[in-house]
């Protein structure tokens, strides 16, 4: 009988292994869950940047510019064979994953007072539309618009004019 109680012990040992074990792993995943779901809420868009196909773009009282991604490369619409400055399209189609400090309702703000009345810029990514205003008074911010709310998002999160057109 004296045997049975160090069996007992060991297997206790073990059971209370385990589910520490389980609890530490299923910590770590919640963490990591959190995580891609907080970083997920905090970028402009949802959309996925290698999947974009359509982009146009108008800054304000300027006109407004459209390419497609065609076999992997970027063409301008309406002028097939122009000369397109593919990373510059790279930045743009980056611009769905800028990242947001913060997020708020349109509703909170007089829109015009954002440089958003009309829009610095105004870029349309497969039919999302993103407009930039003007840099915010606090830190080195600037707002946008995506649907009914404003995101402040880095002073550099702006769409850049075409060099050759400037």
């Amino acid at each position: 009988m004296a045997a049975a109680a160090p069996v007992k012990r060991q297997t206790l040992r073990r059971l209370t292994m385990v589910t520490v074990v389980a609890f530490l792993a299923l910590a770590m995943w919640l963490q990591v869950y959190r995580d891609n779901s907080r970083a997920q809420q905090q970028m402009l868009s949802s959309l996925d940047e290698a999947a974009i196909t359509h982009v146009e773009l108008a800054f304000r009282g300027g006109p407004r510019t459209s390419w497609t991604r065609r076999d992997g490369a970027w063409q301008l619409d309406g002028s097939p064979g122009t000369a397109v400055d593919q990373g510059r399209l790279e930045d743009l189609v980056n611009l769905a994953a800028a990242p947001v400090a913060s997020w708020r309702p349109a509703s909170d703000f007089d829109i015009a007072k954002l440089g958003l009345a009309p829009p610095v810029a105004t870029l349309r990514l497969d039919g999302t539309t993103l407009e930039f205003g003007e840099p915010a008074a606090i830190g080195q911010l600037r707002y946008a618009r995506v649907g009914e709310r404003i995101a402040l998002v880095p002073l550099q999160a702006l769409p850049r004019p075409d060099q050759a057109r400037h």
